[in-house]
């Protein structure tokens, strides 16, 4: 399975963005997906995850109530929908499938990754 992000960019504190992640394959519809970040000097951090259906969520509590992710299975996409962005969610986001049907906040229980896309919060 190939992933690919974007929708990174420059944004203010408070601002939104929506990040986008397409799989290349139809059996992404049977796996669940997560997204990471990474900022400079920081480890790969859990964001949020969602199961194959989109029937369960997960999320850090650091992004709890701000974030949210969602899919389209049709369109073989996952979506992460930030809000009330902060300087500290700079960073570079990842999204991951993983092939069990359980959902995961590590990155060791992922499969696959995308190529990640920047996202700057300004204050």
């Amino acid at each position: 399975v190939q992933l690919q992000a974007f929708g990174g960019g420059l944004v203010q504190a408070g601002g939104s963005l929506r990040l986008s992640c397409a799989a290349s394959e139809r059996t992404f519809s049977n796996y669940a997906m997560g997204w990471f970040r990474q900022a400079p000097g920081k480890e790969r951090e859990f964001v949020a995850a969602i199961r194959w259906s989109g029937a369960s969520t997960y999320y850090a509590d650091s992004v709890r109530r701000r974030f949210t992710i969602s899919r389209d299975n049709a369109k073989n996409t996952v979506y992460l929908q930030m809000n009330v962005l902060k300087p500290e969610d700079t960073a570079v986001y990842y999204c991951a499938a993983r092939t069990s049907p359980n959902l995961s906040g590590s990155p060791a229980g992922y499969d696959y990754w995308g190529q990640g896309t920047l996202v700057t919060v300004s204050s």
